[in-house]
């Protein structure tokens, strides 16, 4: 399964975080964002991480040119779009970063949210559904209704995001069947300051599961 651990800030904890298990780091390229870095931030941050980690910029309602040129300067290896792109913006990012994984992240708010969903499967490569807020993007610690992703089966692979931390990821997964799981706020002390013991908790738990 892919752990994505979301709003790093800081290198030695993405050396870190790496180390106890995570598969993906992100990096949040939304200047508004509390957990915002800079390319430069981001360089030093995947400097030393082993090749096999990916490596996800976080936009929002950003231009093409933006993303493409902060992908390529920055070394990324994923885009999550996480504001209001479209279809068709989408399949033009894929024009531009034919190699990068495009994840777009979908605010669930209720079933018809979800509905739409399932018209991004032939755009990107990954979705991610994420809790609903009116005035924040992501990292709001708000948790999804799970039970309205029971049927959720699209035809590209997932990844759960909202409200997850170590002590309720056991629930979540022996509810759903994601094929990844992505945490921020819930591994924090503070927007960015990830606490090492928590992250060493999560995967803790999701070796009991198996």
């Amino acid at each position: 399964m892919r752990v994505k651990i979301c709003g790093i800030t800081q290198p030695q904890q993405s050396i870190a975080i790496a180390a106890l298990g995570a598969t993906a780091l992100g990096f949040i390229c939304v200047p508004a964002s509390p957990r915002y870095v800079t390319t430069g931030q981001i360089q030093r941050a995947i400097a030393q991480l082993p090749k096999n980690i990916q490596k996800i910029g976080v936009f929002a309602n950003t231009s093409i040119v933006e993303i493409s040129q902060i992908v390529i300067e920055s070394g990324l290896t994923g885009v999550q779009l996480h504001g209001d792109e479209s279809t068709e913006f989408c399949y033009q990012l894929r024009q531009f970063l034919p190699q990068i994984e495009i994840i777009k992240a979908i605010r669930v708010r209720n079933l018809q949210h979800l509905q739409t969903a399932e018209n991004y499967t032939k755009y990107v490569d990954t979705l991610l559904l994420d809790a609903y807020h009116p005035q924040q993007l992501g990292g709001t610690g708000q948790t999804l209704d799970w039970q309205m992703l029971k049927e959720f089966s699209p035809s590209c692979p997932w990844l759960l995001a909202g409200g997850l931390t170590p002590n309720n990821i056991i629930e979540a997964l022996t509810q759903l069947k994601p094929n990844g799981i992505d945490l921020s706020s819930g591994l924090e002390r503070t927007p960015g300051d990830k606490d090492l013991d928590k992250v060493a908790l999560l995967f803790q738990k999701l070796r009991q599961i198996g």
